[in-house]
């Protein structure tokens, strides 16, 4: 690695001579601007404004334009001459949790590396000193001509340094933060860590820039000459409003089926369908919208309208059979009592007539004796 900067790390008394090298370098792919009638580069010259010609770098210097447009020249040699007591030292002023440093504040990464054999012990110590003590060092250093402040932590067993913004440059979020009366319920909430939890976590060298690598297809297919490939038709959002409830549910079953947990997945399915946010009709079009021929009808409408029917049908049985049951015991109890009146005066009959035989037979008796 290349050098970009050298001097020491000023650790107390400690001076430790260190040499930096970009920890980080860019895969992105550059393009050259081109005329389009015949392809021949687009190059842009240098012109001074007054003498109207194309300048060289050796006759380019630096200003400062001040509000009103007036230009005050600058030099290399007044700018090298001003007092930077870190000009080339990275000079450590505490040590701080890594929980202090914001995020926001991370600029470029450096590897800072022990220049020559000297160099090498104080370099451990400040290595090992920070990994026992869990903190990161804050330094400032100077580089291209301005000063800067800096993060240093170790990185396996590297001492590295991240550029840090100034504090003021970090700009306010009150003009960026939502309304604070929107309010988030607890399903929500609870939907937002069920997507949480099954998206789980990522190996971070596993991930790579899919735009990088098809358009290095492109080019590969361009340069020999074949017809690059038609991009898959991919879905966008375009600015929906969608339900919030709906989104959350159809993003945690697309999870668990991206991860192989397809638990649930008829029930889940049907969840999803009904998930679905369909616009009511108003009272006056419901009225009016003609029927659809050879429509559908729901699952739950049929359901209910079988439902109705098979209470029906039960009722109506139900109704018939005590109906059926009422008119056979009337029916038995009138020939039960029809029976015995019969009964009754056939008993009757029986006894006159046997009385009236009796009273005959004992008339001629009597007759007799007198």
């Amino acid at each position: 690695m290349r050098s970009i900067w050298n001097g020491a790390i000023s650790f107390g008394l400690v001076s430790i001579p260190i040499k930096v090298v970009n920890a980080t370098e860019s895969h992105s792919i550059s393009f050259r601007q081109i005329h389009l009638d015949d392809g021949g580069r687009i190059r842009y010259r240098k012109f001074c404004e007054l003498e109207d010609r194309e300048v060289t770098t050796g006759e380019i210097g630096k200003a400062y334009e001040d509000a009103d447009g007036t230009l005050i020249p600058i030099t290399d040699e007044e700018l090298s001459a001003l007092p930077i007591p870190t000009a080339r030292t990275i000079e450590i002023v505490a040590f701080v949790p890594a929980e202090r440093i914001d995020p926001l504040q991370m600029d470029t990464a450096y590897y800072l590396a022990a220049n020559g054999v000297p160099a090498t012990k104080p370099y451990v110590l400040l290595r090992e000193a920070l990994k026992r003590s869990q903190k990161v060092a804050v330094a400032k250093f100077a580089l291209r001509g301005r000063e800067r402040l800096g993060m240093l932590r170790v990185v396996d067993d590297v001492i590295a340094m991240h550029g840090l913004l100034w504090p003021d440059e970090i700009r306010s979020t009150e003009e960026v933060a939502p309304d604070a009366s929107v309010t988030v319920r607890d399903k929500e909430l609870d939907l937002a860590d069920a997507l949480m939890d099954t998206l789980g976590e990522v190996e971070l060298t596993e991930l790579h820039d899919d735009y990088r690598e098809a358009v290095e297809e492109l080019v590969a297919a361009k340069a020999s000459g074949e017809l690059p490939a038609a991009p898959p038709a991919g879905e966008r959002a375009g600015g929906k409003v969608l339900d919030l409830m709906a989104a959350l549910e159809k993003s945690v079953r697309a999870a668990k089926v991206s991860r192989g947990e397809e638990a649930g997945e008829e029930a889940g399915a049907r969840t999803g369908e009904s998930a679905e946010v369909t616009p009511l009709p108003s009272r006056r079009s419901a009225r009016t919208a003609p029927k659809e021929v050879g429509g559908k009808k729901s699952t739950s409408t049929a359901r209910k309208t079988a439902a109705k029917k098979t209470v029906a049908k039960s009722t109506a049985k139900s109704t018939a059979k005590s109906t059926g049951q009422a008119a056979r015991k009337a029916t038995a109890t009138a020939t039960k009592s029809t029976a015995k009146k019969t009964a009754a005066k056939k008993t009757t009959a029986k006894k006159a007539t046997g009385k009236k035989t009796a009273a005959k037979k004992a008339t001629p008796r009597g007759r007799a004796s007198a």
